[in-house]
């Protein structure tokens, strides 16, 4: 028998997930959670095998309960079921130790699969969200492409490396014979360049890709 917690914020929705396994022979919906507290005295006073979960649970966030419950209790399975097919939230709560992404406009027959995929102690994913997680490791890949292959002019190099030694814009100025203001242009081509937005992730991805 698999025990199940379904956790969301509206109960209207939790009451007709609950409805639908109820059907289910190997399934028992212990519990229906709307908020981070009721989750957490529920794994104090009930055994649970897999936790259909919410990303949104009314300004509390479901990504902070998935990694709390993956730090205390790792044997139970997350099975993350939310509205959001954004990126950021799937790599986010697969990070955080869900076992599974699904979107709740997914079919019944999906769900039940996803459920006992899990359950098996592997990894689920529909259609749709493996097909965001491709779309997104296709365009890292894109940019690592390009950050390969940033050309710089001679000053832009002189300063990268002039950074990289700890230089301070004075500094460099000094070295280089030109204005704060020409180093600070050069600085700040440099970070377009680079897609970044301070001098520690400059010098981060510049030493990751070879350039200093």
């Amino acid at each position: 028998m698999i025990k199940i917690l379904l956790v969301d914020d509206h109960k209207i929705f939790t009451e007709g997930v609950a409805s639908l396994l109820l059907h289910e022979p190997d399934f028992e919906v212990v519990g229906e959670c709307q908020k981070v507290e009721q989750v957490k005295d529920f794994l104090k006073k009930i055994s649970i095998d897999v936790i259909l979960l919410d990303i949104n649970l009314g300004g509390e966030s479901g990504l902070d309960i998935c990694k709390f419950i993956v730090e205390h209790n790792p044997s139970i399975k997350i099975l993350a079921m939310s509205m959001y097919n954004d990126e950021s939230f799937i790599t986010r709560m697969m990070k955080n130790g869900a076992s599974g992404y699904i979107l709740k406009n997914t079919s019944a027959d999906e769900l039940l699969k996803a459920i006992r995929t899990v359950y098996q102690g592997k990894l689920y994913q529909s259609a749709e969200v493996l097909e965001v997680i491709l779309r997104g490791l296709s365009r890292q890949k894109q940019q690592e492409r390009s950050l390969y292959q940033i050309r710089f002019t001679r000053r832009e190099k002189e300063v990268l490396d002039l950074i990289a030694k700890g230089k301070t814009t004075r500094e460099i100025a000094n070295h280089l014979f030109l204005s704060e203001k020409t180093i600070e242009t050069h600085r700040s081509n440099l970070f377009s360049k680079f897609d970044v937005k301070n001098v520690t992730s400059l010098l981060k991805i510049a030493a990751e890709y070879g350039y200093v």
